[in-house]
């Protein structure tokens, strides 16, 4: 079975640049660092070992990135190298971490290729973040001796079916992974049914409850409210996805009957759809002003697009109330943590796959409300907008379940730090 899934991986290749060179229609950084995803890099090679972290995309790479920066205290002679497969996640990095990290994209999953990547980094020591199993990358790793760590492990039930189709290679890559540390008993279960060996998975809880919104980013908020919208009441859409937009215009459209100064902001998922968002809600005869233009808002604008990348954590502290993207189309929800922590209300729709059981304990706790349709979701949306008690109690509810659930960071790096220190002995991340 292997062998079969890496001939079908070769024979893809080249159909895999095709797909780079159209996806870069729309996002140009999908033509850019090509090479890096075959193996074939521009940079120098490490001259030392380097620790690896792979953050698929945004979500991921927010979530790395309080361990990041601790490790970046504890431990700063360690160089690190970060992959990722998404533009919007590598200009993330870049825009939180700088120089401290090297980035580069995660090569294919095929042999030569993968040993491209482990030969030019020299990896001691591997962090996969949530979901990832690429196993011919894993053989590697195993074949070399570079342990693998799976970080804030997640596997979604729609993920572990996937990966059920090829049990037998997967199966084989989990059990060449040292130590996966999973978010929730149901994840670990879900490594278990896989073949991971179980004395290596452990429970650890989510680490993005841990990514605080701080003093510094609420000063960062409050001034974007105050210079670009006012005292409007303000509903944010974050990471909304395809088909999403036109019911959230149809949610709109019902809730300026009721509160006719709202504003709109809708962040897409992926910034390249932008422009097309905006064409959407022009033709439904609403003013529009991107986020790219830096003037204010005009009380008469009723929607403003997010059309960049690493501003939708700051507009949620500048809005009032919130729905998370992927949920109201079978995409599987994006995080609704981050709309708590800057101390809003959150609301989403049925399709919360991914964040399952976070959905179902937001809404037990009064933090938010998840909603059934467009029509739904207007009123949910009308209701917290023009009750502020209301809001303000969603709120501080939202903020104890968050408090309730934090310390997953600290128990992520007492695990992970023996690996570093067997990796990264002290006399040399001294030097």
């Amino acid at each position: 079975m292997k062998q079969l899934y890496t001939l079908l991986f070769m024979i893809l290749a080249p159909l895999l640049w095709v797909r780079l060179q159209l996806k870069g229609r729309k996002l140009q950084g999908y033509r850019e660092h090509i090479g890096e995803r075959f193996g074939l890099y521009l940079d120098a090679p490490a001259t030392v070992s380097t620790l690896w972290i792979h953050a698929v995309s945004v979500g991921e790479c927010e979530a790395a990135f309080p361990l990041v920066k601790r490790l970046l205290i504890t431990h700063p002679g360690v160089p690190i190298v970060m992959t990722m497969a998404t533009p919007t996640g590598r200009q993330r990095v870049t825009s939180v971490l700088g120089s401290h990290v090297r980035l580069v994209y995660l090569p294919y999953d095929i042999p030569m290729v993968v040993e491209r990547f482990l030969h030019h980094y020299r990896p001691a020591l591997g962090w996969v973040m949530e979901t990832e199993i690429w196993p011919n990358l894993f053989d590697a790793c195993e074949r070399q001796g570079i342990p693998l760590l799976i970080l804030n492990g997640r596997l979604s039930e729609k993920s572990a079916l996937g990966y059920e189709r090829l049990r037998s290679v997967i199966s084989k890559s989990l059990q060449s992974v040292n130590l996966i540390l999973a978010q929730t008993a149901l994840d670990a279960e879900r490594y278990g049914r896989l073949g991971a060996i179980p004395v290596t998975v452990k429970v650890m809880g989510n680490i993005k409850f841990d990514n605080d919104f701080d003093e510094e980013m609420v000063f960062k908020s409050q001034q974007l409210r105050s210079q670009f919208i006012g005292d409007r009441p303000v509903w944010i859409v974050g990471s909304s996805h395809f088909g999403e937009e036109e019911l959230c215009l149809d949610a709109f459209q019902y809730l300026r009957l009721r509160v006719p100064d709202a504003l709109l902001i809708l962040v897409p998922r992926h910034p390249e759809r932008s422009g097309e968002v905006r064409k959407l809600c022009e033709a439904r005869g609403f003013e529009v002003m991107t986020r790219s233009a830096q003037q204010n808002i005009p009380l008469t604008t009723p929607i403003f697009i997010i059309d960049g990348v690493g501003e939708l954590r700051l507009f949620y502290g500048a809005a009032d109330v919130a729905t998370v993207g992927g949920s109201l189309v079978p995409h599987g929800g994006q995080n609704p943590l981050e709309p708590l922590a800057a101390g809003i209300p959150v609301t989403f729709g049925p399709y919360m796959m991914n964040f399952k059981d976070i959905a179902q304990q937001i809404v037990i706790e009064g933090a938010g409300r998840q909603v059934k349709n467009w029509e739904d979701l207007g009123r949910v949306v009308a209701d917290f907008l023009e009750h502020p008690l209301t809001r303000a109690d969603a709120a501080l509810k939202g903020s104890h379940y968050l408090m309730a659930n934090r310390g997953s960071l600290d128990r992520l790096q007492e695990a992970v730090n023996p690996w570093l220190e067997r990796c990264f002995p002290v006399e040399k991340t001294l030097h």
